[in-house]
């Protein structure tokens, strides 16, 4: 069986420093923030190139506390896109904002910037992009429409590690971007975790505050907060595993190039790096309108496959109050009944990315 994901072998190829991290964690009993947390903040700040970062306890609880940074709350709206995972929208409802969506394009499965005017109204209090599967959105298009109206953007980052939009890494062109380490992400903790960053000191200091019940200092509650503290932990992992993600992510790149050329002149339709952008293959995922079937004879094959996402989100009953329906957002419609993702992660050797290509395209030349 050749599987989608293989965490296990990450951990074996640095298993000395991840078991000398933890040791430490235990050894110091910093448990919930602390000085190894605080030193992940500033590796990876610097290595998104903003001048802050602030660690939380999921990808979900920084887009919650970046909106609520943007001033968004009851009676304001969001405009982001329904095609992604259900955790984007959610943390538009914590804030008490109204989600407002907007299609993707066909080609990035990203915000379609040309849409994004039309669903302005003066309620709109900021602009939540998605880079979904590791490509980022047309950022300069979003902005321009942005800085029009004064509205802030914030990046959902969680899927975009490392990504790069003309040299601006993933999370710096908004007024914060937002990550998740979810142990499946391109840097991924052992449990949950997320980081906002941002080079807007204000944000960065209420987000501080945010986070750890909306203390300045210990006792001194200033705002109404919340406890989204990253655990020590998770900060020492993250630490150790920030250092290899250039090289996990050339890894991914490489196996993406293997899967498009082993897949060129197939029926699958493979993913697009935009030009001006990289592309760091969160997921690899290719489209067919006989997806479900693939999928089942791929398994067949012993080839785990996954789906992101079968259901866009104006779709799913938890937001039907929303009042979209189907046909709204043709593109997302389509995207969510054709994609289907292929095993990707940075340990798979060159002939396993082969023998997932052959068989898949082997399945649907028999269409």
């Amino acid at each position: 069986m050749i599987p989608f994901l293989d965490l296990k072998a990450q951990y074996q190829s640095i298993k000395p420093e991840i078991d000398a991290a933890v040791s430490k964690i235990l050894e110091s009993s910093q448990f919930v923030l602390g000085e190894e947390v605080a030193a992940f903040e500033s590796d990876f700040a610097a290595y998104c190139g903003t001048t802050h970062a602030v660690a939380v306890n999921s990808g979900t609880s920084a887009l919650h506390l970046a909106l609520l940074a943007a001033g968004v709350g009851p009676g304001d709206e969001v405009i982001t896109i329904p095609f992604t995972f259900v955790a984007t929208v959610s943390a538009i409802c914590y804030t008490g904002a109204t989600p407002v969506f907007v299609d993707v394009e066909q080609a990035s499965l990203t915000m379609d910037p040309a849409q994004l005017e039309a669903a302005i109204t003066p309620r709109t209090k900021a602009i939540l992009p998605v880079h979904l599967y590791g490509q980022m959105a047309d950022m300069d298009a979003i902005l321009t429409v942005a800085n029009r109206h004064g509205i802030p953007v914030v990046e959902d980052a969680c899927q975009a590690h490392g990504a790069e939009y003309h040299g601006h890494r993933a999370g710096s062109l908004g007024v914060s971007g937002c990550f998740s380490f979810y142990p499946g992400k391109n840097l991924g903790a052992y449990g949950e975790g997320g980081i906002v960053v941002t080079s807007n000191d204000e944000h960065a200091k209420k987000i501080r505050m945010l986070r750890d019940w909306g203390q300045e200092k210990r006792y001194h509650h200033v705002l109404k907060g919340f406890n989204y503290r990253m655990d020590g932990m998770q900060g020492a992992i993250l630490r150790v595993k920030l250092r290899y993600l250039e090289q996990w992510t050339e890894a991914r790149r490489a196996h993406a190039r293997q899967y498009n050329a082993l897949l060129r002149g197939s029926r699958l339709e493979t993913p697009q790096e935009l030009a001006g952008r990289r592309h760091v293959y969160h997921i690899y995922a290719v489209r067919t309108g006989q997806r479900d079937q693939l999928q089942r004879l791929l398994q067949a094959e012993g080839v785990q496959t996954g789906l992101h996402y079968p259901i866009p989100v104006h779709l799913q009953e938890a937001h039907r109050d929303l009042g979209y329906h189907r046909g709204d957002f043709p593109q997302s419609e389509a995207a969510a009944d054709q994609v289907l993702s292929l095993p990707m992660f940075p340990e798979m050797t060159p002939s396993r990315v082969e023998q997932v290509a052959v068989a898949a395209r082997q399945e649907t030349s028999v269409y």
